[in-house]
């Protein structure tokens, strides 16, 4: 008995000490990125360019919160990329034939009504994430060329450019637009009963069964969240350069978005991750791209440098799996 007593207060400090080692590695890694850098490059610790970053790299990191949370829940999505794309579309074509603000509401509903249909799929269906939501990336960017025609969508009204080209004492809406939705989940996620029920999903989805709750709706609320914030960024985007375009997002998009997960020490597995480190992670992959073009290196190396570092932070999530059992 004193043995076992002895025992767990030991394997507790275990698995707290490896739940920190996720927790603040990616803190880590973007702060010692982030002086290499501004010792490296006297361009680099500029306001001009440290705004120009976290503009450029706003409605990807949008993305990526939505990411996180279909991931926290257990789920996964290929389709965001293609959702982004449609979104912005669905943006331009509503609003030169209906109204601006109409067609800014409408890019997100369109990406709330993707999510709310993979998450069917997914649950309900019961198809693999990976393969139903891949079909639904197809499906999705055939009816963005469809609607647009494979042509871009221009619209002149200065209303629709507001979102993506204004600013908020002298920081990109974008920008704010981001930070909000980072406070906006961070309390769901921590301070809802919403947000624990999901990270019990993900953990263990049958006990979570067991315990009484509602599993294939939960994980569905997620894919919704998570199309609804695809379908802002792509509004984002859109609203940006003044242009829908169908293939806006592509596979970049989605890797990258699932980069900055992973890296941010969201479990592939569903159950542990935070919001707030998914946005570090996307900063650092800002960092790695920002570094690369100060430094004048190759940017075919910069595939390889985001490679490794995913890999690495895969790697991890299964080493800390693996010690906390």
């Amino acid at each position: 008995m004193n043995t076992a007593v002895s025992v767990l207060p030991r394997e507790v400090r275990k698995k707290s000490s490896l739940t920190s080692l996720r927790d603040l590695g990616i803190l880590v890694t973007f702060f010692a990125l982030f002086v290499t850098l501004s010792i490296s490059s006297p361009a680099f610790l500029t306001q001009a360019n440290l705004l120009n970053i976290a503009d450029q790299w706003a409605a990807l990191g949008i993305v990526a919160c939505g990411t996180t949370l279909v991931f926290i829940a257990g789920g996964f999505d290929l389709s965001v990329g293609a959702t982004f794309g449609l979104a912005g579309v669905v943006a331009a074509k509503v609003s030169l034939e209906v109204d601006v603000v109409v067609g800014l509401l409408s890019g997100v509903v369109c990406g709330a009504l993707i999510g709310l249909v993979n998450g069917v799929l997914t649950t309900t269906g019961r198809i693999n994430a990976l393969i139903a939501t891949l079909a639904t990336s197809v499906i999705i960017t055939g009816l963005a060329l469809a609607i647009s025609g494979g042509k871009l969508m221009s619209v002149v009204d200065e209303r629709f450019t507001t979102l993506g080209q204004g600013q908020i004492f002298g920081v990109r809406n974008a920008v704010v637009v981001l930070a909000l939705v980072v406070l906006v989940l961070s309390v769901a996620l921590h301070r809802t009963t919403w947000g624990r029920y999901l990270y019990a999903v993900g953990g263990n989805s049958e006990a979570a069964r067991l315990s009484g709750l509602r599993v294939n709706a939960l994980r569905s609320s997620a894919y919704v969240v998570g199309g609804a914030l695809a379908g802002l960024a792509g509004v984002i985007a859109a609203s940006r350069v003044g242009t829908g375009q169908a293939n806006a997002g592509g596979t970049d998009l989605v890797m990258n978005a699932i980069a900055a997960v992973v890296i941010g020490g969201t479990s592939i597995l569903g159950g542990a991750g935070a919001v707030w480190r998914t946005v570090v992670g996307i900063y650092v992959l800002a960092l790695i791209q920002n570094g690369f073009n100060l430094l004048h290196v190759d940017i075919v190396y910069q595939r390889v440098v985001f490679g490794a570092v995913l890999l690495t932070a895969v790697g991890i999530d299964a080493w800390v799996r693996r010690g906390a059992r």
